[in-house]
C-alpha cells in the first residue's frame, strides 16, 4: 500500500469530519478483540473514526501507530482524542481517492 499524500488525507479528513467515532477505546486499551473488530469494519467501511476514553492512558500516537500496524492500514489523522485510520478494501471499494 502507498503512502497516503497530502490531497488524499485532506480528503479522508474531510469525509471522517462528519462521521460520529465507531469505535471507543478504554482503560483495557488496544485489545485482540479491538483489533479484529476494527480490521473488519475497515474491510467493509474503509474509513474508521475511533475514540479515546478519558480512563486510556495510552499516548494516542503510538496507539494509533500500533492500530495501524496490526489493521494493516494508514493514519489519516490523530487530533484530540481522535484517531481516523484508512484502509483499501479488497471486496468492495466505497471511497474513491482524488
Amino acid at each position: 500500500m502507498t503512502e497516503l499524500n497530502s490531497k488524499q488525507r485532506s480528503y479522508l479528513m474531510k469525509l471522517a469530519a462528519a462521521e460520529n467515532p465507531l469505535f471507543q477505546i478504554g482503560k483495557a486499551g488496544l485489545t485482540p478483540e479491538v483489533c479484529t473488530a476494527v480490521s473488519e469494519a475497515l474491510e467493509a467501511r474503509e474509513l474508521v473514526k475511533i475514540g479515546l476514553l478519558k480512563n486510556c492512558f495510552d499516548d494516542i500516537r503510538n496507539l494509533a501507530e500500533a492500530l495501524a500496524g496490526r489493521t494493516r492500514s494508514q493514519v489519516v489523522t490523530v487530533i484530540g482524542r481522535k484517531i481516523v485510520l484508512y484502509r483499501p478494501s479488497k471486496t468492495k471499494k466505497v471511497i474513491e481517492l482524488p
